[in-house]
């Protein structure tokens, strides 16, 4: 799809992109073709410049140049373009980032393979294992996700970042990611009921009794809101493609979803519930 986008470029915005594309001009090659495209001479050399100058960044694997460009709301464009660099993130935590808070575990999956991290224990590598990649997928990770790692880490993000929030905002999604899944007709099964305040309670019951039963739920838990983004991104990217002229050449199938290697335990949910309910 980027190849079909202009509203990256200085002086053309959504409409002016429907414009070009409702004149046949529907991709970079056409801008580059003998001939007139109905703009000025001097219009249209400008344009070719831009257009080579984004050949040469996707080229060169440089998505930055792109989420530099593109809103937020359309950063969708560049999940066919580079898929084996695209990683999708999700972080679990003690709380919201006040003083104390940190991070418990991480959930990376990209595409073929699912990797996560423990305090304690390997949270250290996420450093090196992030590097590999160039474009991360989160649900508000731009505010919430991206910062924490940061902080508490005390690493830097440099990624471009597909934020599904603000794309499934352009489609009239709003709220909690699991709200969304539910919208769209995803289900969790036995963590249907799991919530970010039920995963501090998994991490403090694991770290109290040492109840690896609770932290292979934690990370069970953390697996199904990482694998969910990708099919939520798949799915974004079709929906969007509803509002282009390229629906029928560019959709794209919406991968399976891996298997999660962790098994939530009911007993420990169910036992951690009726211990937060009786003391509530």
């Amino acid at each position: 799809m980027l190849k079909n986008t202009f509203c990256h470029i200085p002086g053309i915005g959504e409409r002016s992109e429907r414009n070009l594309w409702s004149r046949g001009i529907q991709c970079w090659e056409d801008v580059l073709r003998e001939g007139s495209i109905g703009l000025s001479t001097q219009g249209h050399e400008s344009l070719k410049r831009d257009i080579r100058e984004s050949m040469a960044h996707l080229e060169d694997n440089n998505p930055h140049y792109f989420t530099e460009s593109l809103p937020s709301r359309d950063h969708w464009r560049l999940l066919p373009h580079f898929p084996h660099l695209t990683a999708y993130l999700d972080i679990e935590t003690t709380g919201l980032g006040w003083p104390g808070d940190y991070i418990t575990t991480i959930a990376l999956y990209d595409g073929e393979s699912i990797t996560t991290y423990v305090r304690g224990r390997n949270l250290d590598d996420f450093r090196a294992d992030m590097s590999k990649y160039k474009v991360i997928v989160t649900y508000n990770g731009k505010c919430f996700d991206v910062p924490f790692i940061e902080k508490h880490l005390k690493i830097k993000m440099d990624q471009a970042h597909i934020d599904l929030r603000y794309v499934l905002k352009s489609l009239g999604h709003t709220g909690g990611l699991k709200h969304i899944e539910k919208a769209l007709g995803l289900a969790r099964e036995e963590l249907e009921d799991i919530d970010g305040f039920f995963a501090v309670l998994l991490w403090e019951g694991f770290q109290a009794k040492k109840d690896e039963r609770a932290l292979e739920t934690l990370l069970a838990y953390n697996v199904v809101d990482t694998v969910n983004l990708q099919t939520l991104m798949f799915r974004a990217y079709n929906m969007k493609l509803k509002e282009t002229p390229f629906l029928q050449t560019h959709q794209l199938a919406i991968p399976e979803l891996p298997q999660n290697p962790f098994t939530p335990n009911m007993e420990t949910i169910h036992r951690i519930r009726g211990w937060w309910r009786g003391s509530a």
